[in-house]
Formats: structure tokens, sequence, C-alpha cells
């Protein structure tokens, strides 16, 4: 059998990894890259003294013309509004991920419960030190409606939210090819996070631009770990000698 040299070893590995790569891989690679670009965009605007007139006027859509202290909609509105932001809270999302990493660990797919697991984790600490780092105030613009105790760019509840119901839908459509499955599980997920992060601003207690940054960081982990998985996922790894 022949020899490689360590040239040559370097060389099949590059091309071990090219094999493993596909033209939608590096789409979602750009992708990626594109959100983290589009955060970053978004991050300048915790640089300004004040909001800007994007944020004051989304967040004032929210709420009553003639009193801004009051959210449009009803009192049971306004409660369902809470109930909803709950689901992109710590305590719901922690539940969520042990019930769904118990049941790809169930269905024997302990990769896929790998990735979910530390994809989470990994944007639960980036939420938390992007926070720190920008120590953006919360609005003061209205009354804040739920109680809130952090920094407010990025929104951890959008964040979080779209982390999490993102990454598990690539997760399983990456096990069913049907196409009507990957859309209603997509869809799902993007309905969920969508909802989550308006809730925020409808609450007062993030801007606009705090949700949008938290989409935006949120889908770029969720992409990220869809490329992993689709890398990792091959049964049986291609072998140096197999390249010869």
């Amino acid at each position: 059998m022949k020899r490689l040299t360590p040239r040559g070893g370097a060389i099949a590995w590059v091309r071990v990894a090219a094999s493993r790569l596909e033209l939608r891989t590096l789409a979602m690679i750009v992708a990626a890259g594109a959100a983290v670009m589009a955060f970053l965009e978004l991050s300048e605007v915790t640089e300004l003294a004040d909001p800007s007139a994007f944020d004051r006027q989304i967040l004032l859509w929210f709420r009553n013309p003639a009193n801004p202290a009051d959210p449009i909609g009803s009192r049971a509105f306004e409660e369902a509004m809470r109930d909803i932001t709950a689901l992109g809270g710590f305590a719901c999302l922690l539940l969520f991920v042990v019930i769904a990493a118990a049941s790809l660990l169930f269905f024997r797919k302990p990769r896929q419960a790998i990735v979910f697991v530390v994809t989470v984790l990994a944007a639960e600490l980036g939420n938390d030190v992007l926070k720190a780092f920008y120590s953006r105030p919360r609005p003061q613009l209205v009354p804040h409606e739920t109680y809130v105790y952090t920094h407010s760019f990025p929104s951890g509840h959008a964040m979080l939210s779209a982390v999490t119901f993102l990454t598990l839908a690539a997760i399983l459509s990456s096990l069913d090819a049907r196409r009507g499955f990957k859309a209603f599980v997509f869809s799902v997920a993007i309905f969920l996070t969508v909802t989550i992060g308006l809730t925020r601003i409808y609450l007062g207690v993030h801007w606009p631009t705090d949700v949008l940054g938290g989409w935006t960081l949120g889908a770029a982990f969720a992409l990220t770990a869809r490329v992993v998985l689709g890398v990792w996922r091959r049964e049986r790894p291609v072998e140096i000698q197999d390249l010869k």
C-alpha cells in the first residue's frame, strides 16, 4: 500500500472535508455569515445616546395613541401576550430542550441530541456575554408590562427561541425527506420565534432592534448547527486510502 507523505495526508484531509460539503451546506454557511453581519450592523444602535426613530415608532405602534402607557388590546389580550412571551423564557425553553433531547435519544439519534443541546447552551452563554458587553438600557419610553432584570441588547427571548425552535426544525427536517414535513416544522418554528419576539416589543421590555438582533444571531446559531450536523452525520468517514 502506498504510504502518504505529511503533505499528501494534508491534501487528502482537505479532500475528505470537501467531499462532505454540498452546495446546500455552503449556502447555509454563507447565510450564517450574513446573519452575523446583520447582527453587527444592528449592534451599532447600542452606541446611540437616544433610541432611533425606527425603534420609537415601532414600539409605539403597540400602544394606545391616547395613552402610551396602555398596550393595545383588552386585559385578556395583554395576559395572553405574557403567556406567549413565557415560551421564550429560560424555564420554558429549558424544559422544552430537555424533552426534545430526551426524545432524540429515545429514537436513537445521539448526534442530533448532542448538536441540539450544545447549540442551545452556547447560545445561552453567548447571549449573557453580549448583553453584558453592549449594556444597552431597557426602553423607558413606555412602562414594562413584565419583569426584567438584564440588559436589553440582544433580546434573549428572541435569540434563544430562534436557536431552540429553528435548530430543532433543522434537525427534524434532516430526518424526513418529505417536503411537506420540512415546510411544516419550519413554519411552526418561524411562527413561534416571530410571535415570541413581537411580544417582547408589545410588553415594552425591548426595542425592535433588540429583537431583530436576537433573531439574526439566533438564526446564525441554528444554521451553524445544521452545517455541523450535516458534516458529522456520515455513517462511515472517508478513509485516506479510499482517496488514492
